[in-house]
């Protein structure tokens, strides 16, 4: 008890009100954005990622640039439109929104690994909270960690990434834990996707998500770890912990997941066992979103892949971003729109989004 009181002083919840979503009618085609008093313009960055079309490609990020958003209206610096030239088949765009501190962070690593003589490519989103630290160390890392404890089936015959996932993060979590003082009260989710050798492998602690389009449907690669969620809450308490409702359900009434990397003050109740979903991808796999809750708080993962497949289709223009190359940045687009999406639909959160197509890859 005297560890719930503690907790609660330091980490009292915030007292604005839930945005209440309305029931999703799918049409995201007349798009309304209801300007209010506290609007203002929004810092957006949109990282690219440039590919050579060679196996000696590099995977380091080389452009990032600053953009600014105001509603639906373009994204203008000095007037000009800004452009994102992006020549390979992912786009990632990460908003500040409407909160004071962006404690979102996103990795991609294309090549990132190869193993018998496949190449391998990374997808990383992490949603902090607390701070950007752990996120930022999780963006820093992960990835390596992934290939330092890879773990191989028996026989040899391929990679065990259930238990390869599984030993990264605790990992990642005990480096965390091990790191800067202070640190143990702050946290991150995480979601990550590999794709190589005919698969995506996509292993999840916390509420940021992964989906699939599948042959026009969505596929939920990952599932949400909520403190309300009948197996976490039995997890939680038998623990040791409780969930209280206080502004939503919260660990000991103050966090609002299960899983986290970090978060030491709330071990063992809160874990860093991430849920790992492996799928052989087959013709009819379009294209993979990986976000943060700053999206699936408000947009489902039918619409989501709804305005995906029409951007990538051509059939949405995205005015905010002047798209170049063709086919290759249609993906960076599709990124933009749902960001906006989320912002029209009341976001409050930090919005990050990866969005790859599969039958570029």
């Amino acid at each position: 008890m005297e560890k719930e009181e503690k907790i609660q002083s330091l980490h009292s919840p915030s007292t604005k009100h839930p945005w209440k979503m309305t029931s999703d009618s799918g049409d995201f085609s007349r798009l309304t954005v209801i300007k209010t008093e506290n609007a203002h313009q929004r810092r957006l960055k949109g990282t690219c990622q440039t590919v050579n079309i060679s196996e000696n490609t590099s995977t380091g990020v080389d452009k990032e640039r600053d953009l600014l958003l105001n509603g639906s209206k373009a994204c203008k610096q000095n007037d000009d439109v800004q452009t994102l030239t992006c020549r390979s088949s992912h786009g990632v765009v990460s908003v500040i929104g409407r909160r004071r501190e962006m404690e979102d962070a996103v990795k991609v690593g294309l090549g990132f690994m190869v193993k018998g003589g496949e190449k391998f490519d990374f997808y990383g989103v992490y949603d902090g909270h607390g701070g950007s630290g752990v996120a930022e160390e999780c963006k820093e890392r992960l990835h390596k960690v992934l290939v330092e404890e890879i773990v191989v089936e028996e026989g040899g015959n391929g990679i065990d990434w259930g238990r390869t996932m599984k030993r990264s993060f605790e990992k990642m979590d005990e480096e965390v834990s091990r790191g800067r003082l202070g640190e143990e009260m702050v946290g991150s989710t995480a979601v990550v996707a590999v794709v190589g050798n005919g698969k995506v492998v996509v292993a999840n602690c916390g509420d940021s998500r992964a989906v699939l389009s599948r042959g026009g449907v969505a596929v939920a690669l990952s599932f949400d770890h909520k403190p309300e969620r009948p197996d976490e809450l039995e997890r939680v308490e038998a623990a040791g912990g409780r969930v209280i409702n206080w502004n939503g359900h919260r660990v000991l009434g103050v966090l609002a997941t299960s899983r986290s990397i970090g978060d030491g003050y709330l071990k063992p109740f809160v874990i860093c066992k991430p849920e790992v979903n492996i799928r052989e991808l087959t013709d009819g796999d379009e294209f993979l979103i990986l976000a943060s809750d700053g999206l699936w708080d408000v947009v489902s993962n039918k619409v989501a892949c709804q305005v995906v497949r029409k951007c990538l289709n051509s059939r949405v223009r995205r005015k905010s971003i002047a798209i170049v190359d063709g086919n290759r940045n249609r993906a960076a687009g599709a990124a933009a729109v749902l960001v906006e999406l989320a912002m029209a639909r009341g976001s409050k959160d930090n919005i990050s989004v990866i969005v790859v197509e599969l039958n570029k890859t």
